[in-house]
């Protein structure tokens, strides 16, 4: 008996499992199409929705969003922190403006901002923001408030226009030796940092960072937050802006290290409360060494000035903004005090 070939069974399965994939690739392509245009209508309603406080001012081939409240000199500056906004300051600014000019402003890619032409240097970023300033006619003196990374800008403008301000707070800022002394322990322990932001901006275009928001946000973007995160912040400028900030921090580092500010006034008001580097994956001895030079790098920051100061927030970690708003306030209102008693003569 002559056995006939299975050729034509085997063809059929093969059709059986093109269709069969074609069918699920599909299906992915209309669920991440449906994704994008989802993400893509929700924005633009939320441009209706969450419209700047403050104003667009040129800041030189772009602009700066900057908001002013108040009325009084000296002009009080906030400079956020890495990845943090105008919104991060809260109802801080109200507040001061109680009794005081108060400026909070996004830097280049940031919320309202637009994307800058020029790399995210802190020369640049003290450049444009001193240009916005100059052109909405907000001049100085200057009392500069900068919290974390923004602290070292606030330094560095401190720098570059001395002639213009009258005081400085630094908020648990990033001290001028931290990547040097950091990366060695970084590197050790095989720390792989943020995703990078074209992961990032994908999450954020395909809608997934939106839907799954509580899950990806957990630990880095207050609950509170999120909603301005997600419908303000989280553009794909914003990503792009925010690592380039942090790729090119060590050359703001190398230009306030060693500063010597005279007799400016400077307050440095610092965490009392570790960071939770093991939540980052670090080992408990990798921890220890990297708080403690961040706290030495705090108390570094008194030898700026002869006329410096330091607190410590003791019901803080990094954010002290959030944590302890009231404390904030108080140092600032505290300096102004002391910066508009007439001197001795």
């Amino acid at each position: 008996m002559t056995i006939q070939p299975q050729q034509p069974k085997k063809r059929s399965k093969k059709k059986i499992w093109k269709k069969v994939t074609l069918t699920l690739l599909t299906c992915i392509i209309l669920l991440l199409g449906s994704g994008f245009a989802y993400e893509w209508l929700a924005s633009r309603n939320a441009e209706q929705k969450y419209q700047p406080p403050g104003k667009l001012v040129d800041a030189g081939g772009y602009k700066l969003h900057i908001n002013k409240l108040g009325q009084g000199s000296p002009t009080i500056i906030l400079e956020s922190g890495s990845g943090e906004t105008s919104l991060s300051w809260r109802d801080i600014p109200e507040k001061l403006s109680e009794f005081a000019t108060v400026v909070s402003y996004d830097r280049a890619g940031y919320a309202w901002s637009e994307k800058a032409p020029t790399a995210r240097t802190g020369e640049n970023i003290v450049r444009e923001l001193h240009t916005a300033l100059e052109r909405e006619g907000i001049d100085g003196p200057y009392l500069l408030v900068g919290h974390s990374l923004g602290g070292m800008y606030a330094r560095l403008f401190a720098d570059t226009y001395r002639d213009e301000v009258a005081g400085m707070v630094l908020i648990d800022a990033r001290p001028e030796d931290d990547e040097r002394e950091t990366k060695p322990i970084l590197t050790a322990e095989k720390f792989a940092g943020n995703p990078p932001a074209s992961v990032l901006q994908v999450l954020k275009l395909s809608g997934a960072m939106r839907i799954f928001q509580d899950v990806l946000l957990d630990g880095l973007v207050a609950k509170e937050d999120r909603g301005q995160f997600i419908n303000v912040i989280s553009k794909p400028s914003y990503f792009k802006a925010k690592e380039q900030e942090g790729n090119l921090a060590h050359t703001t580092e190398d230009a306030i290290r060693g500063q010597d500010l005279g007799s400016l006034p400077v307050r440095v008001l610092s965490r009392g409360i570790p960071q939770d580097y093991a939540g980052f994956g670090f080992s408990e001895a990798a921890g220890k060494k990297l708080e403690d030079i961040w706290q030495k790098g705090q108390r570094k920051m008194l030898n700026l000035s002869t006329d410096s100061k330091q607190t410590v927030a003791t019901h803080s970690g990094h954010m002290i903004i959030h944590d302890e708003p009231d404390l904030v306030i108080q140092t600032i209102r505290s300096l102004l005090t002391h910066l508009q008693s007439p001197s001795p003569q």
